[in-house]
């Protein structure tokens, strides 16, 4: 779900935070904001998949993404962040330790 169908567009990152943890979503996002409020939050949700990459064409990297999140389900759904990028997939899992 887009978040245009929840939300204002003038929504701040931490509202878009705040309702994803209530509503036990995962926030799919190009933008180093939503991990860096989870960094500082220590919260252990909502989970978070970060897109590293210049070109987000769902032909160029799209099929990377969905093998990401399907080979961390059981993480995500416990609280995690997954970083894509075209040639790798990171796993930290939440929260995160300073």
């Amino acid at each position: 779900m887009h978040w245009s169908k929840v939300g204002a567009a003038t929504a701040r990152d931490e509202e878009i935070m705040a309702w994803a943890a209530s509503a036990d979503a995962i926030v799919l996002t190009h933008d180093l904001d939503f991990s860096a409020i989870l960094a500082f939050s220590n919260n252990n949700k909502p989970s978070v998949v970060q897109i590293r990459a210049e070109d987000l064409n769902p032909d160029k990297i799209g099929a990377h993404v969905v093998s990401a999140i399907n080979q961390t389900r059981s993480e995500l759904a416990a609280g995690a962040i997954v970083s894509v990028d075209p040639v790798h997939a990171r796993l930290r899992l939440l929260p995160l330790q300073r």
